[in-house]
Formats: C-alpha cells, sequence, structure tokens
C-alpha cells in the first residue's frame, strides 16, 4: 500500500490501550489505512512494541507511557502527543480495566470506584484533553470511544463494569451534540465477546465455556480484535462524515441472538 493511500490517510490518530489485543489491533488498522498512530499505554513496553510495529508499515508512531485514570497522565500525555505530531484528528479510547465479580451487595467501594476509574471516567479524561487539542490544533476531528454489549443489557455479576459502558453510551452521546458545531464526530463502538489474549487464556482455562460463548452470537462464534478495529476506522474516517453520537454493536448478533 502506498504510504499516501487509505480511508485515513494523512491523519493523525491516538490509541488509548494500544499495547495489546482490540487497541493494537486499532492502531495497526489505522496505519494500514495511512495514519501516523501515537499509542497511550500503561505498560510501557506493550506500547513501544506497538508503535514499532506501526513504524513497520512506514507510519509515524510514538509510544507515550500513562495511566489514562490520572488526569496529569493524561493532560501530559496529550501534550506530549501534540508536540509530537503537531495535531490529534483521530482518537479512539479503548483502555479499561474492571474490578471485581460478584453480587452488587457484595462489592466493595473500592472496586466499584475503581471500575468507573478505568472504564468511564478516564474516557472522559481522555476526551477532555484531546478535545482540546482538536479544538485547537486540528479544528475537527473524530473520536470512537470503546464501549461493550453489556451497556445494552446489563451483565449480571459484573454490574460495576456494564454500569461504567453505559456511562461510556451517554458520554457519547452527549458530547457528540455539544461538539458537532465544530466539526467533531463522537461515536462508540461496543464489542461482544472478542478473541483477545485475555478471553483465549480464559477459554482454555475454561474450555467449557466456549460452545456458551459462541452460541451468545447468531453468527456463532466470537468476534477477532480486527473485526473490532475495522468498525473503529469506518467511524474515524470521511466515509462516516454524516454519522455522530451512535452506538455501534459489533457483536456477532448477539445483541438480537437473546431468548
Amino acid at each position: 500500500m502506498n504510504v499516501d493511500s487509505g480511508i485515513v490517510a494523512g491523519k493523525v490518530a491516538l490509541v488509548t490501550g494500544g499495547g495489546r489485543g482490540i487497541g493494537r489491533a486499532i492502531a495497526l488498522t489505522l496505519a494500514r489505512e495511512g495514519a501516523g498512530v501515537a499509542i497511550l499505554e500503561r505498560e510501557a513496553d506493550a506500547g513501544e512494541e506497538t508503535a514499532a510495529l506501526v513504524r513497520a508499515q512506514g507510519r509515524d508512531s510514538l509510544a507515550v507511557g500513562a495511566d489514562v485514570a490520572v488526569e496529569a497522565e493524561v493532560e501530559a500525555a496529550i501534550a506530549a502527543v501534540v508536540k509530537h505530531f503537531g495535531r490529534i484528528d483521530i482518537a479512539c479510547n479503548n483502555a479499561a480495566a474492571s474490578r471485581g465479580q460478584g453480587f452488587i451487595h457484595e462489592f466493595s467501594h473500592e472496586d466499584f470506584a475503581q471500575t468507573v476509574a478505568g472504564c468511564l471516567t478516564n474516557t472522559w479524561l481522555c476526551m477532555k484533553y484531546e478535545l482540546q487539542a482538536m479544538l485547537t490544533a486540528s479544528r475537527g476531528g473524530a473520536i470512537v470511544n470503546i464501549s461493550s454489549r453489556a451497556a445494552q443489557y446489563g451483565h449480571p455479576c459484573n454490574t460495576p463494569y456494564a454500569a461504567a459502558k453505559g456511562g461510556v453510551n451517554v458520554l457519547t452521546q452527549s458530547t457528540a451534540a455539544e461538539y458537532a458545531k465544530d466539526g467533531i464526530r463522537i461515536n462508540a463502538v461496543a464489542p461482544g465477546v472478542i478473541r483477545t489474549p485475555g478471553v483465549a487464556q480464559y477459554l482454555e482455562a475454561y474450555p467449557q465455556r466456549a460452545e456458551e460463548l459462541n452460541a451468545a452470537a447468531a453468527l456463532g462464534r466470537l468476534g477477532e480484535p480486527g473485526e473490532i478495529a475495522e468498525a473503529v476506522v469506518f467511524l474515524a474516517s470521511g466515509r462516516a462524515s454524516f454519522i455522530t453520537g451512535q452506538i455501534l454493536y459489533v457483536d456477532g448478533g448477539a445483541s438480537v441472538n437473546r431468548p
């Protein structure tokens, strides 16, 4: 592929949690489609591995170590990206971390609060500084947040995560209305069960769950990280120029396959 080709050719993209799994797939697909890519990743080595893979595709890349649930680290990381690239055109807020499982009355306040911080507050913090950069340096742009199918129907025994991702949906829709006049489109992709390294390890430990997880989707299988990445890059591109404030469920039909 020519360096100047692709549906996001010449754009500067930022991906949080880009060190592995879905985040890495998003970063590499953005690079394949012509964007330079900044990686914000708490695990610096994993972020740099992704950045090296982006550079191997002939794109500029920068890995920045940051905990995106900490405002000072987010502010500094976004500043470093703007200093390196000059602007941010596309941002994908993928990083998420939840804690605890079980019935809601059994959750500790700490686990509930940290799940909200790691799945909702961090998305807001990243958007806060991404939007500032887009309003000043880019004067336009596209943000794609990563939500979850759990936000649509809930997720028993994982309620804090589902509630936080429901908050991501409303955050996406509200801010889409706020910033449309500035030429900034804001959407979300809500994955179903995706074959990330973590899910693969889980299925190795509990192979009896594979049939149940496959059957949850109307298509009868798990999704792949690259399938989420394709949806993200489409929403970030000019091909989605009249789409904002939407939640796109990329779940193999699981959301319509309920008993």
